[in-house]
């Protein structure tokens, strides 16, 4: 069994532990929502085959279609601008440093490689897409489309070179770095932003709480409170002189 797979196994029985709900939270899922894409890539990865749109370029479903549908669903539902710019500036970083390893630091020969290449990928594009992502949205997103991203750069640069090698979108060892690269993303976002949080004494947004995968801001309700607890006070205060007067108000004249 690969490692993607087995990261999915793992993913899955965590999130049936109720474990990772504030991560899903942030991705907009429900544990449910979770639990059916993550069934729906084994499933799809292990029984339906690839596809084929000419003789050299092809796709998988669970390696490329349900993580790009998934990342292009979390880009939309990004909270603003900004999110989206980072995640595509992340996205397009990663897919350049994801071949430019490929390309010029691995050896040709794989098997000279203590490591499976196909976890080397995960590896780099997780960091640069954590690095310019930020945001677990971000991170995922980034790191996602980043592996789809280096295949386009090679099956460009084989067009032009006229090398008749294909091109499998999230197909064979692909899925284990599309899945590998989108889940260490997420989860270098959690760890080191939290870590991050921590040493800042504080997210900065603390003056927000976290609501249905919004963060909503509270500085307008604390204000409120603030002026019903002063109002609050003042009548207790004219209460008590009105008690101490036995109710009369002196004037004079």
């Amino acid at each position: 069994m690969s490692g993607g797979m087995i990261l999915l196994i793992v993913v899955t029985v965590l999130i049936l532990m109720g474990l990772g709900h504030r991560v899903l939270d942030r991705l907009r899922l429900s544990d449910k929502a979770a639990l059916a894409i993550l069934v729906a890539i084994v499933i799809s990865t292990i029984f339906i085959p690839d596809i084929k749109l000419t003789d050299n370029i092809s796709f998988n479903i669970g390696g490329f279609v349900i993580p790009v549908g998934l990342a292009v669903y979390l880009f939309i539902k990004a909270d603003t601008g900004k999110e989206k710019i980072r995640s595509v500036v992340g996205a397009i970083a990663a897919g350049i440093a994801i071949y430019l390893v490929q390309r010029f630091v691995l050896p040709a020969e794989p098997e000279r490689l203590p490591i499976d290449p196909n976890h080397v990928y995960p590896i780099v594009g997780a960091i640069v897409a954590y690095a310019l992502g930020r945001s677990r949205r971000g991170a995922f997103i980034a790191g996602v489309i980043g592996v789809v991203i280096s295949d386009l750069i090679q099956l460009i640069l084989n067009s032009i070179n006229n090398i008749p090698v294909p091109t499998n979108f999230g197909g064979a060892g692909g899925v284990d770095t599309t899945v590998i690269t989108g889940i260490l993303a997420v989860l270098m976002a959690e760890v080191f932003g939290e870590l991050r949080e921590r040493l800042q004494g504080g997210t900065e947004k603390k003056h927000m709480h976290f609501d249905k995968g919004h963060f909503v801001s509270t500085l307008g309700e604390d204000q409120e409170k603030d002026k019903e607890q002063a109002d609050r006070g003042t009548d207790i205060k004219n209460k008590t002189e009105s008690d101490e007067t036995g109710g009369d108000i002196d004037e004079k004249k």
